[in-house]
């Protein structure tokens, strides 16, 4: 296994690490002063021990390759998690969509006994039994957006909200568009056989719904900007009238962007998805159609970090009661427009 280890540097100011957090669930329940309500998207924060240095807890990481914005951002951000607590060392794995080479990975995290695994896998039903392997060693696993096919095989699970995401994108819709029922919405899909476009497609629909908008129009892309400039083009070739787009990837955005202006067309607001900094910077701009963008948290490994830390330090999450760690977090999709982009951009993703 390829794998750097990475030892932390001095603390970082506890304003960094809000911003280089994930989930506002776990970045409040894990800070030991109030964080400024300005960054992040987060809110007051309850007082908390949980930050203090404690043992040092080796955590292995292992993701599939960053040949893709928002997985980049993942173990960008787990990285910088790690860096800012001083009794965390972080055991990252040379990224990697082959999934004999992952297993191998975790097979070496198990051998070298580390505190706990924060995995997310390439094919979560592949890496199953070797996550079942460490927690069968008393290695607490971490999974991180891909589930595996077993509740035994994961302490804790975080989630984004693929549904979630459709559902806020046909919100956002609705609200612009609620009072037209004759408004052509249109989608450009990621890839049509992954349950995940299944999912956000359906939240879309199913929010359109309730304003009385379907979706007239739909292609399907492939998470690549390639990919995304031909899918919009065939798009804009058939619907010669358009009120409005959801793009599910903010990726394969940048080639849908490039095809709306070589197209020439501006009549329709367009929405994105996963949240790059790329496409928040296009908003705060304002001098394209790309009007919002729904975040798919690229800073769910991050909050991995930080939960792998809190289970192996017999720690909880301090703002809620139960004195255990959640099995599952689901991190919200929420709708990033110029009213709040300032709130979001510094923990989003480079596409």
């Amino acid at each position: 296994m390829t794998a750097t280890r990475q030892r932390p540097f001095r603390r970082l100011p506890h304003a960094t690490v809000a911003l280089l957090s994930a989930g506002v669930l776990v970045a409040g329940c894990t800070s030991n002063t109030p964080e400024d309500t300005g960054g992040g998207g987060g809110g007051n924060t309850a007082a908390s021990d949980n930050d203090e240095a404690g043992d040092t807890v080796t955590i292995g990481f292992s993701a599939p390759a960053a040949d893709h914005g928002w997985m980049a951002g993942i173990t960008e951000a787990a990285r910088a998690e790690a860096e800012s607590y001083e009794d965390v060392e972080l055991v990252v794995a040379e990224g990697t969509n082959d999934v004999s080479t992952q297993i191998s990975q975790v097979e070496t995290f198990i051998n070298d006994g580390v505190d706990a695994i924060v995995l997310l896998p390439f094919d979560g039903a592949a890496m199953t039994p070797v996550a079942l392997q460490a927690m069968e060693a008393g290695i607490p696993v971490i999974n991180v957006d891909r589930e595996f096919d077993s509740p035994f095989a994961a302490r804790a699970t975080v989630l984004g909200d693929n549904y979630g995401m459709g559902v806020s994108a046909g919100t956002y819709v609705c609200e612009q568009l609620g009072d037209n029922p004759n408004a052509v919405v249109a989608e450009i899909a990621g890839i049509d056989s992954l349950p995940l476009t299944q999912d956000r497609s359906q939240g879309f629909a199913d929010a359109l719904a309730e304003c009385g908008l379907d979706v007239d129009n739909r292609v399907a892309a492939d998470f690549t900007v390639e990919g995304g400039e031909e899918a919009a083009a065939n798009l804009l070739q058939a619907a010669p009238q358009i009120d409005a787009i959801w793009n599910h990837d903010d990726d394969q955005g940048v080639g849908v962007l490039a095809a709306i202006e070589n197209a020439g067309r501006d009549e329709f607001f367009m929405v994105g998805g996963a949240g790059s900094a790329n496409a928040m910077r296009a908003i705060q701009e304002g001098n394209s159609v790309l009007q919002a963008t729904v975040i798919y948290p690229s800073t769910q490994a991050a909050d991995g970090v930080r939960l792998a830390r809190l289970i192996a330090q017999d720690k909880a999450l301090s703002d809620l009661v139960e004195i255990e760690i959640p099995r599952q977090i689901v991190l919200n999709a929420p709708v990033v427009t110029a009213d709040n982009v300032d709130q979001y951009i510094d923990t989003a993703f480079e596409s």
